[in-house]
C-alpha cells in the first residue's frame, strides 16, 4: 500500500514514530529491501557508497539490543534537561516527547525489526571534515529510508542512544559488525504506524534559525 503523498506532505509529515508503532503487526523483508533500494539513491560523498544496513528480525538480538539501549536510556534520561524560555514550542512538547520515549525504550524489543545503519570508517581523532564527509554519505541515506517507509504506511524512530560508552561495540559485537573498521549511526525500529495521519509538527520559527551573510 502506498499512500501517494505528495512531495512536500511525505517531507513535512516524516517524523519520528514512538507510540503510533504497531508493534503486533508483522513486516515483510520484500517492503524493507525496497525501501532500502530507494534509500542507495542518496547522496554518497565521492560516490564511495560506503554504507551498511543491518536488519535484525531475530528475537534474542533484538531483546539485546533493547537491553543495551534500556540500560544507556536510563542514563541519558538522569541528566538535567535543557531549560527553555517561556512559549518556547520545544518546551511545550518536553513532556510528551520525553513521555514517547520512556514508551518506546519500554517497548523497542518488540519492534518487528530493527535496522542499525553505518558506514566504513571511525571518527575517533579526525578533522570535523572527516567526520562530516562520513556522517554526508549515511544520513541522507538514513532520511530517505524513513521517507520510503512513511509513503508505505511504515515508521521509525531516529536514535542514538544505543551508542552511549561502550554500547557500540557491544552492538557490534552482537551483530558481527567489525567496530574497528565501521561506525553505527544509530538504532532504528521499524514497524507498521497505527494511521498515517500524522502532521507537521511544531518548529521555532524560521527567522530564529536563517542567518544571512552572517551569524
Amino acid at each position: 500500500m502506498k499512500l501517494n503523498l505528495s512531495a512536500d506532505d511525505l517531507l513535512t509529515t516524516t517524523r519520528s514514530v514512538r507510540k503510533r508503532l504497531d508493534f503486533d503487526k508483522p513486516v515483510e523483508r520484500a517492503i524493507v529491501e525496497e525501501c532500502l533500494e530507494i534509500a542507495l539513491q542518496a547522496p554518497t560523498g565521492s560516490n564511495s557508497q560506503g554504507w551498511h544496513f543491518i536488519i535484525v528480525e531475530d528475537a534474542g538480538k533484538k531483546k539485546a539490543l533493547a537491553d543495551i539501549y534500556m540500560e544507556n536510556f536510563k542514563l541519558y534520561a538522569s541528566m538535567p534537561r535543557p531549560e527553555r524560555e517561556a512559549g518556547d514550542v520545544r518546551a511545550q512538547r518536553q513532556d510528551k516527547v520525553v513521555d514517547s520515549a520512556i514508551y518506546l525504550a519500554q517497548n523497542f524489543h518488540r519492534s518487528p525489526m530493527m535496522m542499525i545503519p553505518a558506514i566504513d570508517g571511525r571518527f575517533e581523532n579526525q578533522p570535523s571534515f572527516v567526520g562530516a564527509g562520513l556522517w554526508g554519505s549515511l544520513l541522507p541515506a538514513v532520511w530517505s529510508f524513513m521517507l520510503a517507509l512513511r509513503e508505505r504506511g511504515m515508521g521509525s524512530a531516529w536514535t542514538t542512544i544505543h551508542l552511549i560508552n561502550d554500547g557500540e561495540k557491544r552492538a557490534a559485537e552482537l551483530l558481527g559488525i567489525p567496530y574497528d573498521k565501521v561506525t553505527q549511526g544509530g538504532l532504528f525500529p521499524i514497524a507498521y504506524t497505527k494511521g498515517t495521519d500524522f502532521k507537521p509538527a511544531s518548529r521555532l520559527p524560521l527567522e530564529k534559525v536563517m542567518h544571512w551573510d552572517k551569524w
